[in-house]
């Protein structure tokens, strides 16, 4: 893999008692941020020389695990890994970890990917977006395809990337997930890391008991000494939720990551087996207690539940906080258009976007057009996509350049469950993948996934992925893998 090159321009060492105005000053060539970010993980004096490269030891490295298939997203990761899905009006998922770790000083990252990777790799580049791009670490893209073989869990991902951690020499390693949406100083878990003197330390999130059982749950002494981890326990004796975020000494860290490699009976993931082992081998765990916003973004229904939670009359999670900006890899682009006929009510509606007729409780990304007489109601729609006269889109994820055609109605208020599939869609939440088109006058029901163009052809049929069965919807009826709405003859 050819690596990137660092631009001409990056921050060098502005040191925090710096004058604010000289920090701001150091970003102004860029013009991307308002804040720059302190940068905390200052390189030691400590040098060692790599493959003739002069290193400088870090005290932290963080490792992003971004490889997962995402498949509970459906369509959204069919041509890119979940990390890189669009969220909240102009970002990526991945964009929350990235800028966490910026603001952090977290300078030197390596981001672990193997599914569906090039658009990320290309997304993330060298980190200059989120001023990651310094000269004594940044960004580095570690895919699977760069070594023998591919990564079978998240701690054999780490694993086979000891190399890469070693040339940094760190004490500490911090673990981070790539697809979650929170907001985080990493600087206050490292400091209660090293406060215990632990071997490792979790962050966790509190969760209502009830709903406890979906997440590794940890129970804790007085003093946040771990003493009890649970993976998706049926009685759950806390509601302490793991955010599989992890601190660990890296040389602790590397002993066991050596020695799961051996057993041949390990799923080789952290929360199956690096922290079981490490809490039954009596190391020092403790759990580092956060108390904000905190969502895995992991299925239709958390994407879509997470997106609303932007535009609540007091958000959830705040997009608009100067001392913690979310930064990404936005171009600059047109102002929104919305002429006399629009109606808006409660939206994120990004740059480019032409909207003629009703938005209401929605997220619009880039580039979207809403025609006249058209409505958009509790709906995510993603860039470029098009809605055309008298469409009705409600309570649904629209993907990327998608085309509604006129008199569409699409969502849980309207017409028939045309797919179903609810590995994917619940919650009366409709998916419509990237690039499809779906012509004039097609009825779309809630729960529906369509992954595949609908359009109005002389015949009766049109070819599906996912056909729904005779038992799940009587009115729908199946023969050889096709399936057509009862009484509708023209669809094709």
């Amino acid at each position: 893999m050819d690596w990137p090159v660092h631009d001409d321009f990056v921050i060098r060492g502005i040191s925090e008692n710096a004058p604010l105005s000289e920090r701001r000053g150091a970003g102004q060539q860029s013009g991307l941020i308002r804040n720059i970010p302190v940068i905390r993980d200052l390189p030691k004096e400590v040098r060692h020389f790599e493959g003739g490269c002069e290193m400088r030891q870090k005290e932290c490295v963080a490792m992003v695990l971004a490889g997962g298939n995402g498949e509970r997203l459906g369509t959204l990761t069919n041509d890119t890994a979940k990390p890189a899905v669009y969220f909240g009006g102009k970002y990526r998922i991945i964009d929350f970890t990235l800028s966490n770790c910026a603001h952090s000083g977290i300078g030197t990252l390596g981001v672990l990917t193997q599914y569906r990777a090039p658009e990320l790799h290309s997304y993330i580049n060298n980190g200059q977006a989120w001023k990651l791009n310094n000269p004594d670490g940044g960004v580095f893209m570690l895919p699977s395809s760069q070594h023998k073989s591919v990564y079978t869990g998240t701690a054999n991902a780490v694993y086979q990337n000891i190399s890469f951690i070693d040339k940094f020499d760190p004490e500490h390693v911090l673990i981070l997930s790539g697809d979650h949406i929170y907001k985080m100083d990493y600087t206050k878990m490292l400091d209660f890391h090293r406060k215990t003197g632990a071997d490792a330390t979790i962050s966790v999130v509190p969760v209502p008991l009830e709903e406890a059982s979906r997440f590794g749950i940890i129970s804790a002494s007085m003093d946040g000494r771990i003493t009890e981890f649970a993976e998706k326990p049926k009685k759950p004796k806390s509601n302490l939720a793991s955010m599989g975020i992890y601190i660990f000494k890296w040389s602790s860290l590397k002993r066991y990551l050596t020695k799961d490699r051996d057993n041949s009976r390990s799923a080789h993931d952290f929360g199956r087996n690096i922290i079981p082992v490490l809490l039954s081998s009596n190391e020092k765990m403790y759990a580092y207690e956060f108390n904000g916003y905190w969502r895995d973004v992991g299925t239709v229904q958390s994407l879509w539940e997470s997106n609303m939670d932007l535009i609540r009359d007091n958000p959830l999670i705040d997009l608009y906080d100067e001392k913690w900006e979310i930064l990404s890899r936005s171009r600059h682009r047109a102002p929104c258009c919305m002429p006399a006929e629009a109606e808006a009510k409660r939206n994120i509606v990004a740059e480019g976007c032409h909207v003629h007729g009703k938005v209401s409780n929605s997220v619009l990304f880039n580039y979207v057009t809403v025609c006249e007489g058209a409505e958009v109601i509790d709906s995510v729609v993603m860039p470029g996509t098009f809605i055309g006269k008298n469409a009705k889109v409600h309570k649904s994820i629209i993907g990327a350049n998608a085309w509604i055609g006129e008199n569409t109605e699409i969502g849980a208020d309207f017409g028939l469950d045309v797919f179903i599939d609810n590995e994917i869609c619940s919650k009366g939440i409709s998916l419509i993948g990237p690039g499809v088109s779906v012509d004039e006058g097609i009825k779309v029901g809630g729960n529906s996934y369509i992954n595949t163009d609908l359009r109005l052809k002389s015949s009766n049929w049109w070819p599906i992925s996912r056909a729904t069965t005779k038992s799940e919807l009587p009115h729908v009826l199946s023969l050889q893998g096709q399936t057509r709405i009862a009484g509708q003859e023209n669809i094709g």
